[in-house]
């Protein structure tokens, strides 16, 4: 059975004017944060709270972020994309210093983190993220490493996006980072916010509505937790410990999530640990193709 601390479907966490929040005053959760809001045109969003970094991901649509810093007011505009399976989108990193607005049309993500670390801002256009093609054979993905350790500077961040084809496996083997071990894991809360839409390649558009994957979380020794759920646009997993994976895309449907994740340790990496029942599927990729559906791009599928 799902635990319901954890799991939250589309619309359950509104506040404020957005759709979704996950901060600090979420109950059992400290060190990651969540927004996401849809907009239409004339609205407003604002990133008013001081001592918090942030990333803004376009998901669908074009923004303008309007930030105050220093004393000092700057617009920076996204251009976005039609949808979070066209590829990459430019993204802007706000320093805790700063507070924002968001104006545009669309639906747009915010990732968060406390902190009183100030890293200078930065708008990553959609041609400077790192595109990495993970996996081979059914467990082939697609992901966008904007806000990684070696692509970012940030305080406390570690932000990724992942395009999971119909039915390919992605978080797989199931992994873990709840404990603090120097040189092989760290501990890092992780979000994951979901969508789901008909395949690029031989979807039906009219089962938009229906689309959707799989996610699976369970317990290690940090703590209990159980999650098998069927996701769909807009809900949202919360990992503060366990085994995560695998995110199973059905067939019809592609599958995409976004990763927020940050944690107590003093060092921002990301180093897991594979269930040990299920590593050896790592090495079962070799020799294997990857997926010739691969790379997603805003061109079309290639």
């Amino acid at each position: 059975m799902t635990d319901n601390r954890w799991f939250h479907r589309r619309g359950a966490l509104a506040r404020d004017g957005w759709e979704s929040v996950v901060d600090h005053t979420t109950p059992g959760w400290a060190h990651t944060g969540i927004r996401v809001g849809v907009l239409a045109e004339g609205d407003e969003l604002a990133l008013d709270e001081p001592g918090v970094e942030r990333i803004v991901v376009p998901l669908a649509g074009s923004f303008t972020v309007t930030r105050t810093e220093a004393g000092e007011t700057a617009e920076t505009v996204l251009a976005g994309r039609a949808s979070v399976f066209d590829g990459p989108t430019d993204v802007l990193y706000l320093s805790a210093a700063a507070t924002a607005t968001i104006t545009g049309t669309g639906r747009v993500a915010v990732a968060t983190s406390p902190t009183s670390d100030v890293r200078p801002t930065r708008h990553i256009p959609a041609a400077g993220t790192p595109v990495e093609l993970r996996g081979a054979g059914a467990s082939s993905r697609q992901v966008h490493n904007f806000g990684t350790p070696q692509a970012l500077d940030a305080a406390r961040l570690i932000v990724c996006e992942v395009l999971t084809p119909a039915e390919n496996w992605s978080s797989y083997p199931p992994h873990k980072h709840d404990e603090h071990v120097p040189g092989h894991e760290s501990r890092l809360e992780e979000i994951y916010y979901f969508e789901a839409a008909p395949a690029r390649t031989g979807g039906n558009g009219d089962a938009a509505p229906s689309a959707f994957g799989m996610f699976s979380t369970y317990s290690s020794p940090a703590g209990d937790i159980d999650i098998n759920a069927m996701v769909r646009t807009g809900d949202i997993a919360l990992v503060p410990y366990g085994y995560h994976g695998p995110a199973v895309a059905a067939p019809g449907y592609d599958l995409y999530y976004l990763n927020v994740m940050a944690g107590p340790d003093p060092d921002r990496v990301w180093l897991i640990s594979d269930d040990p029942a299920h590593a050896w599927v790592r090495d079962s990729w070799a020799g294997q193709e990857l997926d010739s559906r691969l790379p997603y791009t805003q061109e079309g599928v290639r």
